[in-house]
């Protein structure tokens, strides 16, 4: 879980980009690389769906699991199974017709995929390199007759998918890289796609302190921020607290269809 001082933390203020430094050294030269790339980036991309599909272009050339954020193959393993079983633990059925945004190379994708019914996922994602290594995951887990849908998207307006079809629409670490407008616009559509009694879960960057984001890349919000937002488009969202015991650096909120506005509230944080 997230200390209280991690929690408040403003990344883009200079005394903790000091404190940062002189605790991590060894990190220094590869943010000065990020920060560079991202500023080319940024000037060449000015729209932020662009922006990003340029990053994890860069990122997928060197590695494709450190391009969703693992930087071992042990740990996209274990981040995958954390994913996979959470869900499980709340009930995902082999019958359940899940929508993957942001699906990534599939670190928990492929077990989505195993325990689903065939053709039963469908996995989404701004960027065609990161796309192609899912297809490779597919192939490396023998999963091809499981037939999973991948496909590549411009925003999250879902135009192309039906009505109340999802059982279950699953982000993870997408909100963490995404500004406001966003995150709105699939608040905005999420609803349509779900199906009755079905739920959204995202997981986002939660900060009890100033919102902001660091190289465009990393955002960090209040929790009362994305309740708030959902609720403006029709849909309840609660912080899921056992999720938060898991120990993974984000936190989790779910969303799911109705009028009734019901704020989340994160656990009290530990002193």
């Amino acid at each position: 879980m997230a200390s209280r001082k991690n929690l408040v933390a403003d990344r883009t203020a200079l005394a903790h980009k000091a404190r940062y430094a002189l605790a991590h050294p060894q990190r220094v030269p590869g943010h000065l690389r990020r920060a560079g790339r991202d500023r080319w980036l940024a000037f060449r991309h000015r729209d932020h769906v662009s922006y990003y599909r340029a990053v994890m272009a860069s990122d997928t050339r060197r590695d494709p699991d450190a391009a969703v954020g693992s930087a071992t193959r042990e740990g996209w393993l274990k981040l995958g199974e954390l994913q996979f079983s959470y869900l499980r633990r709340h009930g995902l059925a082999p019958s359940a017709r899940m929508l993957d945004i942001g699906c990534g190379n599939l670190r928990a994708g492929w077990r989505f995929i195993e325990h689903l019914d065939a053709g039963h996922y469908y996995g989404i994602d701004i960027s065609p390199d990161v796309l192609i290594a899912a297809k490779r995951t597919v192939t490396e887990r023998n999963l091809q007759a499981k037939l999973p849908h991948l496909t590549l998207t411009q925003d999250l307006t879902l135009d192309f998918l039906p009505d109340a079809h999802f059982d279950v629409v699953h982000a993870h670490s997408v909100f963490s890289h995404s500004p406001l407008d966003v995150i709105e616009e699939c608040f905005a559509h999420v609803g349509r796609v779900l199906a009755p009694g079905g739920f959204f879960d995202f997981t986002f960057d939660r900060t009890v302190g100033a919102e902001h984001h660091v190289l465009r890349e990393d955002f960090y919000y209040r929790t009362e921020t994305l309740t708030a937002l959902a609720a403006r488009h029709g849909l309840r969202a609660r912080f899921m607290d056992d999720w938060e015991l898991l120990g993974h650096g984000q936190s989790k909120i779910r969303a799911t269809a109705g009028t009734a506005r019901t704020s989340g509230t994160a656990p009290p944080l530990p002193a």
